[in-house]
């Protein structure tokens, strides 16, 4: 049997790092990626630019603040001065990146940033490319099944080969769960931010201080197996975002 390369993944609705407090306060949402120590983060509402967020690029504040090199963002939502959308930090190498548009009609722009990742813990052999797909979807059903399809239609997601271990996390406003079962289904996906298998008993992340709804979602696919998973709910995650982040560790 070969050795495990374990990895730990955070799904994060971040908020702009403006808790609930109403307070602009990044090192909140420092404090709790180091706290729990992740190899990939998936960041959604991540400013860049933005008066209300300091003019800093949050993506960049938060590799810094936890050590990394790697990351990339997407930018969805142009705004007067500024632009937030999606940023996905790593650990490790980022091969490949590109933001795929999910934006239905008329509806608020959304997207899809999608990272090849070289994964190499320096000791169990060769690097192994992880497949990341880290989106935040719109606030109606039909508009979410939508961008699901724009997802799986896109050449990275039609591309991939049942060998490709692949994640896709974020935040999708799946509060009646439907745009679940679309995953697990039949995209043949596993959920990772449920209490059990299959995609019911969600974790609860929304609204943080008294979560009611599963916004936030992990799910894998290939030969990628879960070894853990949690919500993260400490006390300073109640209010450092609308949000409470999910964690998943896996042996790749």
């Amino acid at each position: 049997m070969g050795a495990l390369m374990l990895i730990r993944v955070m799904s994060y609705n971040m908020h702009r790092a403006i808790g609930i407090d109403r307070r602009f306060r990044p090192e909140r949402i420092a404090n709790i990626l180091l706290h729990h120590h992740p190899d990939i983060v998936l960041l959604q509402e991540v400013d860049v630019g933005v008066p209300r967020s300091g003019m800093l690029n949050l993506a960049e504040e938060m590799v810094r603040a936890i050590g990394f090199t790697h990351y990339a963002v997407g930018l969805n939502v142009k705004l007067r001065k500024g632009n937030y959308g999606n940023a996905t930090l790593s650990r490790w190498p980022i091969l490949r990146q590109r933001n795929i548009d999910l934006t239905i009609e008329d509806h608020k722009a959304r997207g899809c940033l999608f990272t090849s990742v070289a994964v190499d813990d320096g000791i169990n052999g060769p690097v192994r490319q992880l497949e990341v797909f880290n989106l935040h979807l719109g606030l109606s059903v039909q508009e979410r099944l939508r961008q699901i399809g724009l997802m799986i239609h896109s050449d990275e997601f039609v591309t991939l080969k049942s060998e490709n271990p692949c994640l896709v996390g974020g935040d999708l406003n799946d509060l009646g769960t439907l745009v679940a079962p679309v995953i697990t289904d039949l995209l043949d996906f596993q959920c990772a931010s449920n209490h059990s298998s299959g995609y019911h008993k969600a974790y609860l992340t929304y609204p943080s201080f008294s979560p009611a709804g599963g916004l936030d979602k992990i799910f894998f696919r290939g030969p990628i197996t879960l070894v853990r998973r949690r919500r993260c709910w400490m006390g300073v995650t109640r209010i450092a975002s609308d949000h409470l982040p999910v964690i998943a560790d896996f042996d790749l």
